[in-house]
């Protein structure tokens, strides 16, 4: 039973996009979100060492959990019982963030980077939390602090670099989020540079300094999956479109994250369209449509154009390709 329950915290939990931070500086930027790809989720075996035997348990905690909030529960208890152990705060954290509790994911993070000080992934996921768990979404001098410790652990570390930039930004230290952010150019492919480079040259233009030389011209990226979006023809006599509506072709990792590794945005009023997925449409420089060998694929209509899903939404149904796709996947919305 314990294993059972340790195998549905491990399938329940994982990082749900924190796009929000990045917002105000990219609204205009295509194809980059910096860092914003979290750590992946802690094995169940790992839960099983924090957890210990189960006859250590009692008869309550040997119940599997029912609910994501019946595991947070089991958890906390088990971590009450040994808290030095950073990857049970690790797994309470991506808990609390599943449920929205921004609070609690910041303190639980803080208590594995405080336990994990030498691990730069660790003290950026938890300057992180505290920028979510702000009203404002600011980072604060703790966060501060976190971030430099990532960069001097890893001077290479890109959402720490990345961060500082914007904790920069938001202090109004525009040199200094251009010096920040200018090592990032060397580190990233061609397409996510060339935007990168428009928020660096933004930055440089705040602060009264020209703006840096152009790059030389990137090549196009390979296209690796076409796709055919439509909408059911039963769906379309009964739905009224508004001109705001917007179509989102996804593409994720099999059984990973919610956080694409390719989309693309669409206006409702190109129905049925065709459009190609590449690493160009790649949201994240560390996790690029070229790594995978096998994506699930979905089409999502959205009545607001928000890109987060929303209630009401209508999407077509989930279709695993495998990579480099030679035919064109349809995706027809609204079929069940």
């Amino acid at each position: 039973m314990v294993m059972a329950a340790l195998i549905v915290i491990a399938i329940v939990l994982g990082l749900i996009v924190l796009a929000t931070v990045l917002r105000p500086l990219w609204a205009s930027a295509r194809g980059v979100a910096l860092g914003i790809a979290g750590i992946s989720l802690l094995s169940a075996g790992l839960l099983y060492q924090l957890l210990g035997t189960p006859q250590a348990l009692d008869a309550a905690a040997r119940q599997a959990p029912q609910t994501l909030e019946a595991a947070i529960e089991q958890l906390k208890t088990a971590l009450a019982r040994d808290p030095k152990q950073a990857e049970g705060w690790v797994l309470l954290a991506q808990a609390y963030q599943r449920t929205g509790d921004t609070g609690g994911a910041r303190d639980a993070f803080a208590k594995a980077a405080a336990l994990s000080a030498d691990d730069a992934d660790l003290q950026t996921d938890a300057a992180q939390a505290r920028a979510m768990a702000d009203a404002a979404h600011n980072f604060d001098a703790q966060a501060l602090a976190l971030l430099h410790r990532a960069l001097q652990i890893n001077p290479k570390h890109q959402r720490a670099r990345w961060f500082l930039g914007v904790t920069q930004r938001q202090a109004g230290q525009n040199a200094q989020a251009a010096a920040t952010w200018a090592p990032l150019l060397a580190q990233v492919d061609a397409s996510t540079a060339a935007s990168l480079r428009k928020e660096i040259n933004v930055a440089r233009n705040l602060a009264g300094q020209p703006p840096l030389p152009d790059a030389p011209p990137a090549a196009a990226a390979s296209v690796l999956l076409t796709v055919k979006v439509s909408l059911d023809p039963s769906l379309a006599a009964r739905v009224r479109l508004q001109p705001d509506a917007k179509v989102f072709v996804i593409a994720r990792q099999v059984g990973g994250p919610p956080m694409p590794v390719a989309a693309q945005k669409h206006a409702v009023s190109e129905l049925p369209f065709s459009a190609s997925l590449s690493d160009a449409d790649s949201p994240m420089p560390t996790l690029k449509l070229s790594q995978m060998t096998e994506v699930e694929l979905v089409a999502r209509l959205s009545a607001t154009g928000e890109a987060m899903p929303q209630a009401g939404d209508l999407q077509s149904k989930p279709l695993r390709v495998h990579l480099p796709a030679k035919d064109a996947v349809d995706l027809v919305i609204g079929t069940p």
